[in-house]
């Protein structure tokens, strides 16, 4: 063998070497096989719906953070080796990992979640309501679809109502916050993943909550309400209520609850006995009528005019 020969069996090997790691690797499609095993017996006609997946984010192969860029199907449910083995008695055993059923594990199945989505909103996820109540990812969100429920303004509602029924209720009533219209979803003030207190509110607090729509609402006022700058919950419904402002009750009944009747109590003066005024009907300027006909700036003045909020 001459040189020349000898130098070129020796750079082929060393070629051969250099590419086995390479050629031992499957194909770039080769780990989608694992799906095609799946929907080999899986598919629409199941109780979860399995091919519509490729509609859905999750199957973007371009995407590299997607499970279709990686294993597909045991990127979720991990091997599951047991399960693609003939039924024994009968009876198949269930994916390594279950999202749904009476043999999902829901601590597993948002494990196995949280590996992708973590952070930002999700990071209080941990100790949160809905983690202490054992309520899996799946309960809420819908994987196998083009498009998820609970994502969507126009339908995200209906999820939360499925165990929210009281707040059902209460936004049915003649004044609510426009959800049902599809303009304000629960995820606008509440964080569903963990947030602040046992309501999950996406802001540190009710009234920093509110501000994130009720800016004009904020202030700082020269002349402040107490019950405002408290919590804006101590006279509205958040969730809805019968009367106008989602107020919890009607003037002057509202008001008094804190502010004793005695001192500017809702009876009929006469013309002469109510301030400023001299005409012969003054009577009915304060009968039945509500204290916003005159301190109608409850939530916080500037006016010079001083504490009585009128201006």
């Amino acid at each position: 063998m001459d040189t020349s020969t000898r130098s070129a069996h020796l750079l082929l090997l060393a070629l051969a070497l250099w590419l086995a790691p390479a050629l031992a690797q499957p194909p770039v499609h080769a780990e989608k096989e694992g799906f095609r095993t799946c929907t080999r017996c899986h598919d629409e006609a199941d109780e979860y719906p399995v091919l519509s997946i490729l509609k859905s984010p999750h199957a973007v192969m371009a995407d590299p953070r997607t499970p279709f860029a990686d294993q597909a199907c045991v990127s979720c449910h991990g091997p599951s080796e047991a399960h693609m083995r003939p039924p024994r008695d009968g009876q198949r055993a269930a994916p390594d990992v279950l999202f749904q059923g009476a043999q999902s594990h829901t601590a597993a199945g948002n494990q196995v979640c949280l590996q992708c989505h973590e952070g930002s909103a999700r990071m209080h996820w941990q100790g949160s309501a809905h983690d202490f109540a054992d309520l899996s990812c799946s309960s809420c969100h819908t994987i196998h679809t083009g498009a998820d429920p609970v994502l969507a303004k126009a339908t995200q509602a209906d999820v939360c109502y499925a165990c929210h029924k009281t707040q059902r209720a209460e936004m049915l009533r003649p004044f609510s916050h426009p959800v049902h219209e599809g303009k304000v979803a629960c995820s606008d003030c509440h964080n569903p993943h963990g947030g602040s207190g046992p309501t999950l509110l996406a802001a540190t607090t009710v009234n920093e909550t509110c501000y994130t729509c009720h800016a004009e609402k904020r202030g700082p006022f020269l002349w402040e309400h107490a019950p405002v700058r408290e919590d804006c919950t101590i006279c509205h419904r958040p969730h809805g209520a019968v009367h106008p402002a989602m107020l919890k009750t009607r003037g002057p009944f509202l008001c008094q609850q804190c502010h004793l009747a005695q001192m500017h109590p809702s009876t009929a003066y006469s013309g002469t006995g109510l301030p400023g005024t001299a005409t012969p009907s003054g009577a009915q300027q304060l009968l039945g009528k509500n204290c916003l006909n005159c301190h109608s700036q409850v939530h916080g003045s500037n006016h010079p005019s001083g504490p009585r909020i009128t201006r």
